[in-house]
C-alpha cells in the first residue's frame, strides 16, 4: 500500500534523510555538507511510503519571494514506478493551495524533460551544483500541465 506523510521542519524526517543520503550522497557523489541545509528547518518534506519503506522524497520551501521544490528524490529500486511523477503533482498542488504563484527548481540536467510535462520552462545558461549540471526551471498556474501522459510539450492542457 502507498502511503504519504507532510512534514514541517527537519524533525521527524529520518526516512527522508536516509532516503536523500543514499540517491544524492551515496549514488551521486554529493557532500553531506552540501545536501543537508538550512532549507530543511523549514521547508515542509513530502514522503512516500510503500509497505511502511521510504521510497521517495521531496521538499517545498518559500525563497525570495517565491515557492520552490527541492531534493526530489526517489529510492533507486523503485524507480520506473512513476513515484517520482506523484511526488512532483502532490508538491505542485500543495504550492498552489498555498497561493503560490510559480514554483521554482533547480533541476539536474538529465531530468529536465521530466520537468517539462508539468509545464517547468527552463531559463537562464546551464550551470554546476554540487559538480553536477543544472538548469533553473519554473512553472506557473498559467503553464501548468497535470494531465497523466498527455504524450505533447503542452503549454497549457489542464489548469488546476
Amino acid at each position: 500500500m502507498l502511503t504519504s506523510k507532510w512534514v514541517l521542519g527537519n524533525k521527524g524526517i529520518e526516512d527522508a534523510f536516509a532516503l536523500r543520503r543514499k540517491v544524492f550522497i551515496e549514488e551521486q557523489g554529493v557532500s553531506e555538507a552540501e545536501e543537508f541545509d538550512m532549507l530543511d528547518e523549514r521547508a515542509l518534506h513530502l514522503i512516500l511510503y510503500e509497505d511502511e519503506k521510504c521510497v521517495a522524497t521531496g521538499r517545498l520551501f518559500f525563497y525570495h519571494g517565491e515557492y520552490h521544490m527541492g531534493r526530489i528524490a526517489v529510492l533507486k529500486e523503485q524507480r520506473g514506478k512513476k513515484y517520482g511523477d506523484l511526488l512532483v503533482r502532490m508538491l505542485l498542488i500543495r504550492a498552489f493551495n498555498e497561493g503560490a504563484e510559480s514554483v521554482g527548481i533547480d533541476a539536474q540536467t538529465y531530468v529536465v524533460p521530466f520537468y517539462k510535462r508539468f509545464g517547468f520552462v527552463a531559463f537562464g545558461e546551464e550551470f554546476l551544483d554540487c559538480n553536477i549540471p543544472h538548469y533553473k526551471m519554473s512553472v506557473t498556474i498559467e503553464t501548468l500541465c497535470l494531465e497523466s501522459e498527455c504524450g505533447h510539450d503542452c503549454a497549457n492542457c489542464i489548469k488546476s
